[in-house]
């Protein structure tokens, strides 16, 4: 899980001092601000696009994108100012249209896919060590990098977000009173051709950037975590290879953040991948966290205790998951992400989803709309009913027995009945008259 992390913590130790590794440093001592606050109207450092308060944005030189080698490592910095929270971080590949000179965070002519995402540490500015690293093995954006009919139609540039609040330091921090500058920002990519090959992606689909998923409806009832995206492929495309980042959030009592859940993700119905966060202690990130009011304490804790039930680490770089699927069809395709037994305690909370696509093709890269459905499916487990919602009308529901047996069948309406059944495991087959067809699991109690 974590092996591309792994990759890149070697590759800028042991061969950062190579002559023949390029270093090209992309955002440089940065300074974010308070993520509820207006704009600020501070100078920008040269060469950056200030797109808010929480992200900036530096586009990237064709020379730049030609130096790129086959294995690309990307290091994020991150310094403490007046925000002594943890805190959400990530890093987007943005593709502008070409010649575009100016774009906001909203544009809707610009896609991004998420290329990382970090968890700052609770720190205090005045203690040492003052910033944190974070490093990630980013080689499969080199076929996007070198990909001269997506540069013929894009500029590519850069982003690097982190979310602060100030409130707290400036009580609890000296030196931060009035203050709302939260986090400085550095980010710096190396990249060698000792021992790699280059990636021959030539197709590239942006799936989910950075959506949340949540209870519909703001609800508390458990099975209806479901994030559906439709997405439509020119082409066939072999070795296509999934990037997945996600976690959860919801800091009350009982929220996400606390509970280890199972994800689950599908591909036209088919699981491809099963991952609980977590996992792993965070005691290797407990220098970092400089300020006393975080979730590690006075003393260390076991391996146990952490794995018993964090999600992540503040202080680390949050896992990027994938699968490769050997060979899809062209046509339109159907991404389901669900996580069963998430509550949203209190109605607070989210996950945060990135997907995007690579592959090989005949057809041209390009780069695709997608289309994100929000689809809720309660109660699960049930005793009679089960409910669908979603903007999307329903066409028709099928329900089968584990078997495969067809048992009942509705159509045009929202909800099923399966009182007259045993208890036991049912696939629901759904579809809704946008065309979107997926199956879901229901548990009959």
């Amino acid at each position: 899980m974590y092996k591309r992390l792994f990759f890149a913590s070697l590759f800028l130790t042991g061969l950062f001092k190579s002559q023949t590794t390029t270093m090209t440093n992309l955002i440089s001592d940065a300074v974010y601000y308070d993520g509820y606050a207006a704009t600020v109207t501070t100078p920008v450092p040269t060469d950056l696009i200030r797109l808010g308060n929480t992200r900036y944005a530096r586009k990237l030189t064709d020379t730049e994108l030609d130096s790129f080698k086959a294995k690309i490592a990307m290091r994020v910095t991150i310094g403490a100012l007046c925000d002594n929270y943890d805190r959400l971080g990530e890093v987007f590949l943005a593709l502008v249209p070409k010649n575009q000179s100016t774009y906001t965070m909203n544009d809707a002519n610009v896609k991004r896919i998420e290329a990382a995402r970090y968890i700052t540490p609770f720190m205090n500015k005045n203690r040492s060590p003052i910033e944190v690293p974070y490093t990630y093995d980013i080689s499969n954006l080199y076929s996007v990098f070198h990909n001269t009919e997506l540069r013929n139609a894009y500029d590519m540039y850069m982003e690097l977000d982190v979310f602060g609040v100030p409130y707290a330091a400036q009580t609890q921090v000296a030196g931060c009173t009035g203050r709302i500058d939260v986090f400085s920002g550095n980010l710096t990519f190396f990249s060698t051709d000792i021992g790699a090959n280059p990636t021959d992606y030539n197709t590239l689909t942006p799936i989910l950037t950075y959506n949340k998923l949540n209870n519909y409806n703001s609800t508390d009832t458990t099975g209806e975590t479901v994030r559906l995206v439709t997405f439509n492929l020119p082409a066939a495309v072999t070795n296509a290879n999934f990037v997945v980042i996600s976690t959860p959030h919801g800091a009350n009592a009982g929220g996400e953040e606390y509970i280890r859940r199972q994800n689950y993700t599908y591909i036209d119905d088919v699981q491809v991948l099963t991952y609980t966060p977590g996992g792993i202690s965070c005691e290797p990130f407990r220098v970092y966290n400089t300020q006393g009011n975080g979730i590690y304490g006075t003393v260390p804790k076991s391996f146990e205790d952490w794995t018993s039930w964090n999600n992540w680490c503040p202080g680390n770089a949050v896992p990027i998951r994938g699968f490769t699927l050997t060979n899809m069809t062209a046509g339109n395709h159907t991404l389901k992400h669900t996580i069963p037994t998430a509550v949203f305690n209190g109605q607070q909370g989210e996950v945060y989803l990135s997907v995007y696509m690579q592959g090989k093709s005949n057809a041209t890269l390009n780069v695709k709309d997608v289309k994100t459905i929000d689809v809720s499916i309660y109660p699960n487990p049930t005793t009679d009913f089960v409910t669908i919602k979603s903007k999307e009308d329903v066409a028709s529901m099928t329900l089968f027995s584990i078997d495969g047996k067809k048992l009942t069948e509705v159509h045009k309406e929202n909800r099923i009945n399966l009182s007259s059944y045993s208890t036991g495991v049912y696939f629901l087959n759904i579809v809704l008259k946008d065309g979107t067809t997926f199956k879901h699991k229901i548990i009959k109690k």
